[in-house]
């Protein structure tokens, strides 16, 4: 389960040996815009150690690389991905050679220190016009790609268009980043909310992307989790329901009825679908 991502700076030891009690299902150690060219080597270094000594078990490590068209996104390859990253997060993708083109750096370097194939995923940042017009060539570029995601302050400035809380701007890119993941068949999170000091927005924002389709959404601040977490969890009355259609399909099993109603609609495979995806985030949260 991953509804809220959280990106810890590269270069802070403090916040990197913590990231895992703030609350995120998953925290993305950032070495590309967190960190100046100065710090590039030392925070690629230090986040390397973190990894060798700390078990990040609660949640789910990202490590965001330098972009290909950089001089660091090799080395930053070739210090963390011995040390089995979960997933891989390539900045300012623009096409299917650019995740080709990291996949199989990663794959070469898990040969070399004899782990599985594919072992460790891809989550390609999309944040530039290009980047969204491939989207479905991005999201289905390699089996190594779990998800995409939305970068929309680097989009805002390739788009030449004010960034604003309300994100009409960025509309029609969520729309179709989310249908292009949709159509390759994997997750895709929302870009992060970049005003600390709103907690009404940061919860307006995350319901709005959990509206439109999004797995679920990044965040800059630890402050945020909490909302982005409530907005993508199922809600009390949607476990009910999911319980309800399950149980009901397995009556109509028993009594071998075709054809399966409940609360006066019939329950086709996409309810089903639903209930199923709801049921498991019920496990996954709660231990059910």
């Amino acid at each position: 389960m991953r509804r809220s991502m959280l990106f810890i700076p590269g270069n802070s030891p403090s916040l990197l040996m913590n990231a895992d009690v703030l609350g995120a299902d998953s925290i993305i150690f950032d070495l590309e815009d967190a960190v100046s060219p100065a710090e590039k080597d030392s925070a690629r270094i230090l986040v390397r150690n973190l990894l060798r000594r700390f078990d990040y078990d609660s949640c789910e490590v990202i490590v965001r690389i330098n972009s290909v068209d950089t001089e660091f996104w090799t080395k930053d390859l070739d210090e963390i991905i011995p040390f089995h990253p979960d997933m891989i997060m390539p900045p300012k993708t623009n096409s299917e050679d650019d995740v080709r083109l990291v996949s199989q750096y990663i794959g070469t370097l898990e040969e070399k220190c004899g782990m599985k194939k594919n072992s460790v995923k891809l989550i390609p940042l999309i944040e530039t016009a290009m980047g969204v017009e491939n989207a479905y060539r991005i999201a289905s570029a390699d089996e190594r790609v779990a998800a995409i995601f939305l970068g929309a302050e680097d989009l805002s400035a390739d788009l030449r268009c004010k960034r604003t809380k309300e994100g009409t701007e960025i509309l029609y890119s969520r729309q179709r980043l989310v249908v292009a993941a949709r159509a390759a068949c994997v997750d895709v999170y929302d870009t992060p909310f970049t005003d600390v000091n709103d907690d009404e927005g940061i919860r307006k924002d995350a319901s709005f992307a959990k509206a439109l389709g999004f797995t679920g959404k990044a965040s800059i601040s630890p402050r945020h989790i909490d909302a982005i977490n409530e907005a993508f969890s199922p809600t009390q009355a949607d476990i009910k329901y999911a319980h309800e259609v399950m149980n009901a399909i397995e009556q109509a099993a028993l009594e071998g009825k075709g054809v399966v109603a409940l609360r006066g609609k019939m329950i086709d495979a996409p309810v089903v679908a639903r209930a199923r995806q709801v049921i498991e985030m019920e496990k996954a949260i709660y231990g059910a």
